[in-house]
């Protein structure tokens, strides 16, 4: 029996779907809402059906929903991977995206990992750091613009817009501070997710923002199970450039990387190499030989993960201690 494939355009109200059944394509319009989505779905509830969609984040939730009341071979598509793949192209619609959505599918199902619902308390957890980080990026943004407020003297409105701008620093510290305390609760909860925060903070340098940010990204390392694979997804990884003889370039980092966990890792990384441990040591005799500083420090970052997942794979806490340099 060949398989009915029903590609999915998101968006925050509507979802446009393109269905290829039996070497004939059908298009739908229907409302991103759970009762819609299941009424439709239930058309193709005796069928082979694969389902495949972008990663939209909150916008692909109510489809998450639906779609744990079916059996359906589901994908959630990479936009990027979905964007590169699809070369020399002209046009673009809601309905043309479900039928690359569809094309894209068919063509690459045997390298793409089936989509799995997600624990209620892992979802809990990335809610909660997507709005953190979003409340430390505002954060940032204000600090940054409380100088500029002197440059507003002469029209006498600096003091005020300088006190406004404390007063929201100060509401945005309480809010992170309150989820960064809904954060801990979801992990003490679990004891599962409790003992891994406890195993990856024995690690030099690795503290709760990188414990949590793990844990969310891998699913409680279930998403992920390949150190290296997890090293690519944060961009710390250096590939190659190279063609014949005429073109050589030094490895280079990607592009495309998670930046905001490459980021957190790079703190991980500075905090480690201040502390008397295994991974200082590898940093300082690099340096020594004359290695590029950052070329190292990525190194470290690039150890730092693959000593989380070898503590996780063998439930043992890390053996160098943290002591102050």
């Amino acid at each position: 029996m060949k398989k009915t494939v029903i590609g999915i355009d998101v968006s925050s109200r509507t979802l446009d779907l393109s269905v290829i059944e039996h070497k004939q394509v059908h298009y739908a319009t229907i409302e991103n809402k759970v009762k819609s989505i299941v009424k439709f779905l239930k058309a193709y509830d005796d069928t082979k059906t694969i389902i495949a969609m972008e990663n939209t984040g909150r916008y692909n939730w109510y489809i998450y929903e639906a779609l744990e009341q079916f059996s359906f071979e589901v994908y959630v598509i990479s936009p990027l991977h979905l964007s590169k793949s699809l070369g020399l192209v002209r046009g673009k619609n809601d309905k043309i995206d479900a039928l690359r959505i569809c094309q894209f599918v068919q063509k690459n199902k045997a390298e793409l990992t089936a989509w799995q619902p997600t624990a209620r308390n892992i979802q809990c957890l990335k809610v909660l750091l997507s709005e953190r980080n979003s409340r430390i990026k505002t954060k940032r943004q204000l600090l940054a613009r409380q100088n500029d407020y002197k440059l507003m003297k002469t029209l006498g409105l600096d003091k005020e817009l300088l006190a406004l701008n404390k007063q929201q620093v100060k509401a945005l510290e309480k809010q992170i501070k309150k989820i960064e305390h809904k954060i801990n609760d979801i992990i003490e909860s679990d004891q599962k997710l409790k003992n891994q925060q406890q195993l990856i903070k024995t690690i030099p340098g690795v503290g709760n923002v990188l414990s949590w940010t793990i844990i969310g990204k891998t699913e409680g390392f279930s998403k992920f199970t390949n150190p290296r694979k997890f090293a690519c997804f944060a961009g710390v990884v250096p590939f190659e450039y190279q063609s014949g003889s005429s073109i050589y370039r030094k490895p280079k980092l990607s592009m495309f990387a998670d930046k905001e966990l490459k980021s957190i890792l790079h703190l991980a990384a500075m905090s480690a190499i201040r502390l008397d441990n295994d991974l200082r040591k590898y940093y300082v005799k690099k340096v020594k030989e004359g290695k590029n500083k950052m070329s190292v420090l990525n190194a470290v970052r690039n150890k730092i993960i693959h000593r989380i997942f070898a503590i996780i794979k063998n439930q043992t806490a890390y053996k160098n201690n943290l002591v102050l340099s």
